[in-house]
């Protein structure tokens, strides 16, 4: 007789099932959004790294071709002209005779024009010693006035008192 009335009612049983499919279903709706978002993310963040590796392959077949363009032109650079033949047609070899020369004469004054142009940012102090220099020199040649005017008059000075 216990047993009996220790057995639930059927309407309990149906109600305590329905609520632990109701707790698996809300289980699942909590955990299922999760990975679908950690997906959904998952998934952008590869398309984005698909994009961002797409331009470094652009990139450095870019940088690639830079290097070999400027490999190809060292090589041209580094290899000597001179041993070429120029060809050139008789009517300029007058010129190119003149156009040597000029660029020997050029050559040898390179020297002194870079010099030149190296100086120019001292100008501005040179013309300030030479305006320096010259405001000395003309006050030496004004003393040098007054010293040939004394050295006369002292001349002068010295025939009177002998001629007396």
């Amino acid at each position: 007789t216990l047993d009996l009335t220790c057995r639930k009612a059927p309407c309990f049983v149906k109600f305590s099932e329905m609520e632990k499919m109701a707790n698996i279903r809300a289980e699942i709706n909590e955990v299922q959004p999760l990975p679908l978002s950690v997906t959904i993310v998952s998934t952008l963040q590869f398309y984005f790294i698909g994009k961002k590796c797409e331009i470094l392959q652009d990139m450095n077949r870019h940088l690639e071709a830079v290097l070999k363009e400027q490999r190809a032109l060292r090589k041209r650079l580094i290899k000597p002209r001179c041993q070429e033949s120029l060809p050139i047609e008789a009517t300029f070899h007058k010129y190119v005779v003149d156009l040597l020369t000029e660029a020997v004469t050029f050559i040898e004054k390179l020297e002194s024009h870079l010099q030149t142009v190296r100086s120019i940012p001292q100008i501005p102090n040179i013309m300030k010693n030479m305006d320096t220099a010259l405001t000395k020199t003309e006050v030496l040649a004004m003393e040098l006035e007054e010293l040939a005017e004394q050295i006369l008059k002292w001349r002068e000075l010295q025939k009177e008192v002998y001629s007396d």
